[in-house]
């Protein structure tokens, strides 16, 4: 390694692992060393343009002395076989969302980095956003009193070519679910880390519009530790996009977040006010991503390393939202029956309700 920046590779070089390779690149306290594809046309292009190696096998990669971290690209039922790898081997992680797809095998990621000693961190880069530690600064801060209602709108759309432009998209063992957790997992960790951890849920997961074998339509009821409810939406098949909303009202006040931009801040003895950070298009494109929110991403984890402490979003904080999805899958299987949570690896199953078949819509 020519500098003494943190070494960087990349696990998977499509949709999203030219995002990282930018963000890699951005960060003066990392340096992009290799990429890794089983396609090797997809490695080459993305070693090309950044200027570092690639190979096509995730083991070579691994054994790369040069390479003390690496970001995890891949579809999302492989994240843990590769996290696991890469914990083995002594690299620090930073792996797309939703980290896995079960529950065990996310535990699993988290173990073998504890057990190895090496930093996982997880992505989502709403969280890093002004706008967003804005309005969580308020709702801790205990600004709006009483925690009322905490509701999450994630209305976007995917096209049928968007489900076909890969044959692990829309399948339960390597997406995990369709509009929730692909898409829908980003508003499902932004509203639990604003207004706390789930209690219960009562959901109905619906295939309204795509033939595909998971969920395009989603509605939750939800009550939160704190006392507080909320109903969670999302789906992939509403035209035009509305992109994600979230409404949080309190006793003293109510904030409302949509996309990237405060719309509402109406807080007993403040002047109401709003701000915005900036358009926010991925609702209807996958590949319109910002990518200050992945550069933030890399420069903490290249501080966590040099510093020894936690990332900003550990393993442990990246799970809860795929558990919380987990537990309204369930109980759409249930007939929409109420599940509490935490769950058991028993609970950890796919989706939809069997009978639920989008041809007898």
């Amino acid at each position: 390694m020519a500098t003494d920046r943190i070494g960087w590779g990349i696990i998977g070089c499509g949709v999203i692992g030219p995002w990282h390779a930018q963000a890699v690149e951005a960060n003066e306290q990392a340096e992009l060393i290799q990429v890794c594809d089983v396609v090797p046309e997809r490695a080459k292009k993305l070693a090309e343009d950044n200027d570092c190696s690639y190979v096509t096998s995730v083991d070579e990669l691994l054994a790369n002395d040069d390479i003390q971290a690496v970001s995890i690209c891949t579809p999302s039922g492989m994240h843990s076989d590769h996290a696991v790898a890469a914990a083995q081997a002594g690299k620090h992680i930073l792996c797309e969302k939703p980290l896995d797809v079960t529950l065990e095998a996310i535990d699993a990621m988290i173990d073998a980095a504890a057990d190895n000693n090496v930093k996982l961190a997880g992505v989502f880069q709403r969280r890093t956003y002004a706008t967003s530690k804005k309005v969580r600064d308020a709702i801790r801060n205990g600004k709006l009193g009483k925690l009322i209602l905490g509701d999450s709108y994630q209305k976007g759309f995917r096209s049928h070519e968007y489900y076909a432009s890969g044959d692990w998209r829309a399948t339960w063992a390597l997406d995990g679910g369709g509009c929730m957790m692909n898409q829908g997992v980003h508003a499902i960790d932004m509203i639990v880390w604003l207004m706390g951890d789930v209690a219960r849920v009562s959901a109905y997961c619906r295939r309204l519009a795509r033939n595909i074998e998971v969920e395009d339509t989603v509605v939750a009821n939800v009550e939160y530790v704190n006392g507080a409810l909320g109903t969670w939406v999302s789906t992939t098949s509403v035209t035009p996009s509305q992109g994600m909303r979230f409404e949080i009202h309190g006793d003293r006040g109510s904030i409302v977040l949509a996309g990237n931009e405060i719309t509402q801040w109406a807080i007993e003895g403040e002047e109401e006010v709003t701000g915005e950070e900036g358009e926010d298009k991925t609702s209807s494109d996958a590949t319109a991503l910002n990518v200050a929110g992945h550069i933030e991403h890399v420069r903490d984890l290249c501080e966590a390393i040099i510093n020894d402490r936690d990332p900003a979003i550990p393993g442990a904080e990246a799970r809860k939202a795929v558990e919380v999805i987990k537990a309204v899958y369930l109980s759409s299987r249930l007939g929409g029956q109420s599940v509490e949570l935490p769950l058991s690896y028993e609970d950890d199953g796919p989706g939809i309700y069997p009978s639920q078949s989008w041809s007898e819509w």
